[in-house]
């Protein structure tokens, strides 16, 4: 294992050493943690790059969006934008950037942990106010909230089936090999399963996003108290599925997420069923999820697209690029999903009538 991920590495190993396999979820947990505590990890200098990043039409028109429902919805005081891991700010800065246009000024409100990303936010957006959780948003006034690529980073659990029944999936170490391993362990899990996980084969494995599951449910309470509205960007599924969809990124490549832990972003696919039914139970109105190339065109990017182009004619390929990579169905435009949440007495959001 690298200098860099020693400390972690030897105390996951002692941990398990200690005490037992531990959880997938809590190695996903204890990995992510130190990852984005330590470093940006964005960009082409880092590990992975998001659609903010990739152009500036992605914050804009998600900023507009979110002042057209506003608008459309009685221009409340007092309103509150509030975005969960939001990277380098890139994203707020344009979608505040946008809703400028509308007259909308909203207070800057950003859940980031990590101390290196808070820097980087702060250089863009000098009045923001940082949070731990969403615990400590404030109360008054209506949420506006971006979540773009933040769920898919939460731990999961993750169950495995095993003859007739299914158990938990955890991690052990193999310190000879260098490495962490997954194995089922002995718990068996005889609750809390989906009627659809009956019939699972052999080696089949369910995941379960209970830490964003309670994310997501805290916030639609939030926003049903307040009022307001949510746009959640993905990558992931929509209904209940089987699968491993853990998976590592490091210097744009796929790793293995069990080798170096916190030095590589760990992901999993997010279940865009289970956000919504959270919502739902807090009486919000869900619309989607729809693809985000769906999204994007209907909130126009093809018209900002030429837009820039006229403006900039040197930066025609450039946008044009862009354009492609966040809209195309083989590159961003159909695994990446988009999903909202509204209160019942705001406005539906624009973008997500089915193509």
């Amino acid at each position: 294992m690298s200098p860099e991920t020693a400390s972690l590495a030897d105390r996951l190993a002692r941990q398990i050493a200690s005490g037992g396999p531990i959880s997938v979820a809590h190695y996903i947990s204890e990995a992510n943690q130190h990852y984005y505590a330590t470093r940006d990890p964005l960009g082409a200098d880092g590990d992975f790059t998001t659609a903010p990043e990739i152009s500036q039409m992605f914050g804009e028109l998600v900023g507009l969006a979110l002042a057209d429902v506003w608008m459309r919805s009685g221009r409340r005081p007092e309103t509150v934008y509030a975005e969960l891991g939001p990277g380098r700010g890139t994203l707020a800065a344009d979608a505040l950037r946008a809703m400028e246009r509308a007259a909308l000024a909203p207070k800057v409100h950003l859940v980031e942990t990590s101390p290196a990303l808070r820097g980087r936010q702060l250089a863009l957006l000098p009045h923001a106010v940082h949070h731990d959780s969403i615990d400590s948003l404030p109360e008054t006034g209506p949420l506006l909230v971006v979540a773009n690529e933040f769920f898919d980073a939460l731990p999961v659990r993750q169950c495995i089936r095993v003859g007739d029944e299914w158990r938990e999936r955890v991690v052990v170490s193999r310190e000879a090999e260098g490495r962490f391993l997954a194995v089922p362990g002995y718990r068996r899990i005889e609750s809390g399963l989906p009627p659809f996980a009956v019939d699972a084969p052999e080696g089949a494995i369910l995941e379960s996003p209970i830490v964003g599951a309670g994310i997501a449910y805290a916030l639609a309470h939030r926003i049903a108290r307040q009022g307001g509205a949510a746009i959640i960007i993905d990558y992931g599924h929509e209904g209940p599925a089987l699968g491993d969809t853990l998976q590592a990124v490091k210097a744009h490549q796929f790793a293995d997420p069990f080798t170096d832990p916190g030095e590589v972003d760990l992901t999993t696919h997010v279940d865009f069923n289970v956000l919504g039914n959270m919502a739902r139970q807090a009486g919000l109105r869900v619309h989607g999820p729809v693809g985000q190339g769906d999204y994007l065109r209907q909130l126009g990017i093809d018209a900002r697209a030429d837009q820039l182009a006229r403006t900039a004619p040197a930066r025609t390929a450039e946008v044009e690029a862009a354009r492609h990579r966040l809209t195309d169905a083989a590159e961003m435009g159909t695994l990446f999903k988009a999903m909202a949440w509204t209160h019942p007495d705001w406005a539906d959001p624009a973008g997500f009538d089915r193509l």
